[in-house]
C-alpha cells in the first residue's frame, strides 16, 4: 500500500502542497517548527481522519486566519482505493473514496494504512492502561470492520449505563447490560486471540533488539467476560460499587496488557531502553497483524525516532523498522546526521511549512 501523491490545503503551518511521493517514502528534514512533523500528521490523517497526536479538528486548521477548514488527497497504489479525499469545516467532515461520498467516518477507517512512531509512543511502555487501550483499539478497528463496529456499539452501551448510574437510576442501567455484554464479549474475545499470537513474537522482537532477558506480553483483565453469558454475574456483583462511583467499573475499558521483562513489569522497573524496546516491539507487532489481516503492507511513519540512540541501536532499529522493499517509510529528522547510515531514502528538506 503505497502513496502516490499527496495533496494539502490549509493544514497546520504546511504551505499548500500536491507533490509526487517516492515508492520508498522519503526522509523528511527540517528545524524544530518548520512542519516536517506536520507533514507526516498530513499523510497519517486519512487512516483515522484523526490526528495522529490526538488534537480536535479544529486545532489542525492552518495558521494565520486566512483557512476555515482543510483538505487532504492521497492517491494510492496496491489499496482496494485509489484515491481519498478528506475536507473539513468546522465540524462537518466530508470524507470521498474514488468518487464515491461516504456518510460515515466508520465506513472509511482502514482504507488507508499505516503505523506511525512517534516520541510519545513510549507510553506504550511507561504510561497508563488507557495507553496500551488505545493501542489495542486502534489496532484491532484497522485490522478488522468487525471489531471496529463492536467498539462503537460498546462505547454507546458504556455511555448511556454510565449517564444512568449517575443519576441513581439503577433500573434504566440495567437496561444497558445486554449490548453492553454482546459488544464487550466480542471486544475481549478478540483482544485475547490477538495476545495469544503476539506474545511471541513480542518475546521475538524483544531479543532481536539487542535485550538479553526474556520478555513476555499477557492480557490484564477478567478473560471469562469474552463469554456474553459471564457478563450478567460480573455486572450483578460490581452494580452497587458502580452506583456508588456512578461509573461502570466491569468491563474492557478497564483492561491492560501487562509488558514483562524476567519477572518484572517494565513500566514499573524497566530501564529507559527496555521500555523504549518494549514500545517498538509493540509498534512491529501492529505492521504484521495488519498486514496478515489485510494483506498488504502498510506504511511506516518515524518522527524523530532516532536522535537519541548511538550508531549501533540506530542500525538495529533501522534493520527491524524499515523491513522489506515494498514498505513505503516516511521518517523525519532535524538533521540528516541523525538518521542511520543504513537508511536510504529520498529526502525532502521542510523549511517554513514548504518543501524546499
Amino acid at each position: 500500500m503505497l502513496v502516490r501523491q499527496v495533496i494539502v490545503r490549509g493544514f497546520r503551518n504546511l504551505a499548500d502542497l500536491e507533490r509526487e511521493v517516492p515508492a520508498r517514502g522519503a526522509a523528511i528534514l527540517g528545524a524544530n517548527a518548520q512542519g516536517k512533523t506536520n507533514l507526516l500528521e498530513a499523510i497519517y490523517y486519512p487512516v483515522l481522519f484523526r490526528s495522529l497526536r490526538g488534537a480536535p479538528d479544529q486545532q489542525v486548521v492552518g495558521q494565520g486566519g486566512h483557512h476555515s477548514g482543510f483538505h487532504l488527497e492521497l492517491s494510492l497504489a496496491g489499496a482496494g482505493v485509489e484515491h481519498i479525499a478528506t475536507t473539513v469545516v468546522g465540524r462537518k467532515k466530508r470524507i470521498v473514496l474514488d468518487g464515491e461520498l461516504i456518510d460515515r467516518v466508520t465506513a472509511a477507517v482502514g482504507a488507508w494504512m499505516s503505523v506511525a512512531f512517534v516520541p510519545g509512543d513510549l507510553a506504550l511502555a511507561t504510561g497508563p492502561a488507557a495507553e496500551r487501550r488505545l493501542y489495542l483499539d486502534r489496532l484491532l478497528s484497522l485490522a478488522g470492520r468487525s471489531y471496529l463496529r463492536a467498539l462503537g456499539r460498546y462505547r454507546a452501551a458504556l455511555a448511556q449505563r454510565n449517564s444512568a448510574l449517575r443519576h441513581g437510576q439503577t433500573e434504566v442501567a440495567r437496561a444497558f447490560d445486554s449490548p453492553l455484554a454482546e459488544a464487550g464479549a466480542q471486544l475481549v474475545q478478540t483482544r485475547l486471540g490477538w495476545v495469544s499470537g503476539a506474545a511471541q513474537q513480542f518475546a521475538a522482537e524483544f531479543e532481536c533488539l539487542g535485550e538479553s532477558e526474556p520478555a513476555s506480553l499477557q492480557y490484564q483483565g477478567n478473560s471469562e467476560l469474552a463469554d456474553a453469558s459471564s457478563w450478567e454475574s460480573a455486572l450483578a456483583v460490581s452494580l452497587s460499587e458502580d452506583l456508588a462511583r456512578g461509573t461502570t467499573t466491569v468491563g474492557p475499558h478497564r483492561h491492560d496488557l501487562l509488558l514483562r521483562i524476567g519477572n518484572r513489569g517494565i513500566r514499573e522497573y524497566g530501564s529507559t531502553g527496555q521500555q523504549r524496546s518494549a514500545a517498538v516491539a509493540l509498534k512491529l507487532i501492529e505492521i504484521a497483524t495488519l498486514r496478515q489481516c489485510r494483506g498488504t503492507q502498510p506504511a511506516l511513519l518515524l518522527d524523530d525516532v532516532f536522535a537519541e540512540l548511538d550508531r549501533e541501536r540506530q542500525s538495529r532499529l533501522a534493520l527491524r523498522l524499515l523491513g522489506p522493499e515494498d514498505r513505503q517509510v516516511f521518517v523525519t529528522t532535524p538533521r540528516a546526521d541523525e538518521l542511520p547510515p543504513n537508511l536510504d531514502l529520498p529526502v525532502w528538506t521542510v523549511e517554513d511549512g514548504r518543501i524546499v
